[in-house]
């Protein structure tokens, strides 16, 4: 992915539905998408999730009840999204929330796949005492 350049599509809404814990983003070329809590969760950009280099991406488990806490803007071209499990690393530059948006199927297929090769759960564990 490359940075941001003049063509990059802007957010012109971003609303949390806590209820539903969804992101609506609205981009300025029309597109509208609604982003998973979860999916924003496990495709954190920060080096904690996808490492330093390629294969060493960090495969998030149970996350599938996440919520998102707080937004914070990063100037005029990112935000940070503050969840209640204490990620709050992760830079989401427009240009890489559109890239979710775009192709969150592909992803989420993947990740999916990914789940189930490790014999990991959306779930969280839970402990047992």
């Amino acid at each position: 992915m490359g940075g941001l350049t003049n063509q990059t599509p802007t957010p012109t809404e971003i609303k949390l539905h806590k209820q539903s814990k969804i992101m609506e983003i609205a981009f300025d070329e029309g597109s509208r998408y609604n982003l998973p809590f979860e999916f924003l969760r496990v495709f954190s950009p920060s080096a904690e999730v996808r490492g330093h280099g390629p294969g060493q991406e960090t495969l998030q488990v149970g996350k599938i009840n996440v919520d998102i806490t707080a937004i914070e803007p990063v100037g005029h071209y990112a935000v940070v999204l503050v969840f209640d499990d204490g990620h709050d690393s992760g830079i989401y530059s427009w240009d890489y929330l559109y890239d979710l948006g775009k192709h969150q199927n592909v992803y989420w297929t993947e990740y999916l796949k990914r789940m189930e090769a490790a014999g990991e759960s959306r779930e969280p564990k839970t402990l047992v005492k």
